[in-house]
């Protein structure tokens, strides 16, 4: 049975074909830039320094992939209100009024730094809110937005696992130009091995390097809660994270788009193309976590 697409007023948006005939999801968590009128009017932060924490544009530059029918999800929000990468519980006790429950998730080093589900901090460490929230709030959003999010997610790697065999869900961000002379360009995150197949990884890494990208595994991005909650390469699941410096494709000051964009956006159009093409030749269904057992 193909996923109930939610409506469009639900946090994100889905485009493409649901009915698993592609063997790729596209997903795009960061890339929002819608903010809640109540949520504004309460930060202590202007829009522009809410904006500096968002992936901006990762939704455009999959535009060419989600145009042939390859299924995406597209934030709509800003992860500032809410970041869909992270663990539900990944709450920071000290965001709000009322006490609540401990969770072993709300000492991750994400939540130290500010940076759980319900963000802290924006850009530059900025606290986002002058005072605390109510837990309920919190709780909302997670249920509005977050919940959906991740089920969609799962449903539609379902309906492609399904019909192929095997699913391939690519979680794309972009991120601050690393620190270097010789520093990545594109990072590809697969929690070290434990959320995809090396031989896919392989794939995607080569891809990049081909089109004359400098490219880094792991470092300094392994991946985070999507990947480890959808990555299941056992069950012909496989979730890789790619990080793709903002700087390739737009101006970080100005958060406007360059003439850069075009060159990348053809880059993960053809990626995806790729991966359709060779996914079947590279064992990533029962045969795989037959040899991993």
């Amino acid at each position: 049975m193909p996923p109930v697409v939610p409506e469009s007023s639900s946090g994100f948006t889905v485009t493409g074909d649901f009915d698993g005939r592609w063997p790729l999801v596209l997903a795009s968590p960061h890339s929002g830039r819608e903010y809640p009128a109540e949520f504004l009017a309460r930060t202590r932060l202007t829009l522009a320094q809410l904006r500096r924490a968002e992936d901006a544009y990762v939704d455009g530059l999959l535009d060419g992939a989600a145009a042939t029918g390859v299924p995406r999800l597209a934030a709509r929000y800003g992860r500032c209100w809410l970041d869909l990468n992270r663990a539900p519980a990944e709450l920071d006790p000290a965001m709000y009024v009322e006490p609540f429950e401990a969770h072993a998730d709300q000492s991750s080093e994400r939540v130290q730094a500010g940076l759980g589900v319900v963000p802290r901090v924006a850009g530059h460490g900025l606290d986002i809110y002058p005072t605390r929230l109510r837990l309920n709030e919190a709780r909302a959003r997670i249920a509005a937005v977050h919940v959906p999010w991740h089920a969609t997610l799962t449903q539609l790697t379902a309906a492609a696992r399904q019909a192929h065999g095997f699913a391939i869900l690519l979680d794309c961000h972009s991120m601050p130009t690393p620190a270097g002379s010789n520093a990545p360009q594109i990072v590809v995150g697969d929690l070290h091995g434990r959320s995809a197949a090396p031989g896919l990884v392989d794939v995607i890494a080569t891809h990049f390097s081909a089109g004359g990208l400098r490219v880094a595994r792991n470092a300094p991005y392994a991946g985070g809660y999507t990947t480890a909650e959808h990555g299941r390469p056992e069950r012909g699941v496989h979730a890789v994270q790619i990080e793709i410096d903002r700087a390739l494709y737009m101006d970080p000051a100005r958060l406007a788009r360059h003439m850069g964009f075009p060159a990348i956006a053809n880059l993960l159009t053809a990626l995806a193309a790729r991966l359709v093409a060779v996914a079947p030749s590279l064992v990533l269904g029962t045969p795989f976590a037959e040899a991993a057992e």
